[in-house]
């Protein structure tokens, strides 16, 4: 009997902020540069990659292509994709 399997999508069970940010908080945890670029494209998918793209101020192809793992997204962008999904970071000491 073979088990059937369907792929998981994180973007799918990111529903409140609360979740976007739990889920933010253990991928920066981890510190890795491309799983960070690429979590925050998950959340971008979740809250609609085309309205994120325009509140940063790029175009969806490029907020696509920065933010898959094998991107090496600016700093600046970043940093503009992080405001317009309404996340920042914070410093602990």
């Amino acid at each position: 009997m073979k088990t059937e399997t369907m792929p998981w999508d994180a973007a799918a069970h990111l529903e409140t902020g609360e979740d976007v940010a739990a889920y933010l908080d253990a991928v920066f945890a981890e510190g890795d540069p491309a799983l960070v670029a690429h979590a925050l494209g998950v959340v971008a998918r979740a809250r609609g990659m085309t309205d994120i793209a325009r509140a940063a101020g790029v175009s969806r192809a490029s907020l696509y292509k920065s933010l898959r793992p094998e991107g090496n997204p600016e700093l600046a962008t970043i940093m503009k994709v992080m405001t317009a999904l309404g996340v920042r970071l914070g410093v602990d000491a």
